[in-house]
């Protein structure tokens, strides 16, 4: 398994979903502010990352991979760092630039390692009409000859049920349906139904089945009360320290054990995974294996401070150096 891994690289991927710049302003705190009782930061260091969907294609790309991104942004000098953000990630970036509609912006103002407060810019309703008849037709001039795509749902405004029903219809119209894997955003969950791979993380899948998730027969039944819901072709829950559950089939379940040696930061996590994953699926790896190679790289990404990726080369190592996983059965 572990001499597969290069195969990851050189295949494409689409993705489609919220585009977002991570902001991040860093310093110091030596005073309490005269004017109210919150701290003064005197900011020493300025930096912006790749966020939301783009942070997806930025996985892939480290990994080898051929991200394709399509998504919306504002007309504005935040969407100009995006666009170079991605030409240095070397991501083909699609993007339907709408005036009346800000580029979505987290600003994380830092302190001595701490988050001392966040500040969000964004604009989370659907978008008009006019305008998704222009994403689709980016996604319509795309669609030809791939394998899998992923929908990163981060809940402002994308994906909405006029997309996903005009979306299913593109891809109905296929004469080879592509794999369709989705990062959930909880309030949207109704909109994923009978797509191949959901990958909510404890707590999304807790909220979408309605139920608690700590114990073995908890994450069970939750994953098949998902199923109940949305009809879908295979679901993976991540339990962080506990690793992930694969439900290859509603009533076919396996446990794989985390990797991660060491836990800094989970931020970004979820994007590793389902790139990773997506990368797998479209080399021709089987679903179990390429979960196997998503749950080495978030491994890696765990180990590092911030939205941090996982390399091609540090994958192999990581396979390299740790036990071949312990993939138990749950339930069959």
């Amino acid at each position: 398994m572990k001499e597969r891994i290069p195969q990851l690289a050189g295949h494409d991927v689409l993705i489609i979903g919220d585009l977002m710049l991570d902001h991040y302003l860093i310093g110091t705190v030596d005073r309490i502010s005269p004017e109210a009782p919150v701290p003064v930061v005197a900011v020493t260091r300025e930096e912006s990352l790749l966020g939301g969907a783009g942070n997806v294609a930025r996985n892939i790309a480290a990994l080898g991979g051929l991200p394709t991104l399509i998504t919306v942004a504002g007309e504005d000098e935040h969407a100009i760092c995006l666009g170079g953000h991605c030409d240095q990630a070397n991501i083909n970036l699609r993007v339907h630039r709408i005036p009346t509609r800000p580029t979505t912006v987290k600003t994380r103002i830092i302190a001595h390692n701490q988050q001392v407060v966040r500040v969000d810019k964004e604009h989370t309703d659907p978008l008009d009409p006019a305008d998704y008849d222009v994403l689709l037709k980016m996604i319509r001039d795309e669609l030809p000859g791939r394998k899998v795509i992923i929908l990163s749902d981060y809940g402002k405004g994308l994906l909405s049920r006029e997309f996903m029903t005009r979306f299913n219809a593109l891809i109905a119209a296929l004469p080879q349906r592509p794999m369709i894997l989705v990062d959930p955003k909880t309030r949207n969950y109704d909109l994923y139904g009978g797509v191949d791979l959901l990958t909510p993380n404890a707590k999304e899948a807790s909220e979408g089945a309605h139920l608690p998730v700590n114990s073995r027969e908890e994450i069970i039944a939750a994953g098949q009360a998902i199923f109940d819901r949305l009809s879908c072709k295979h679901l993976l829950i991540t339990l962080g320290g506990q690793g992930m559950a694969l439900f290859d089939t509603r009533d076919k379940v396996y446990h794989i054990p985390t990797f991660a040696r060491k836990v800094f930061d989970v931020t970004g996590a979820g994007d590793t995974v389902i790139a990773t994953l997506a990368l797998g699926l479209a080399s021709d790896l089987d679903l179990l294996t390429s979960c196997v190679f998503a749950n080495y790289a978030a491994g890696i990404v765990v180990g590092q401070i911030g939205a941090a990726v996982a390399t091609l080369d540090e994958l192999v190592e990581a396979a390299r150096n740790l036990p071949e996983p312990d993939i138990s059965t749950w339930h069959n």
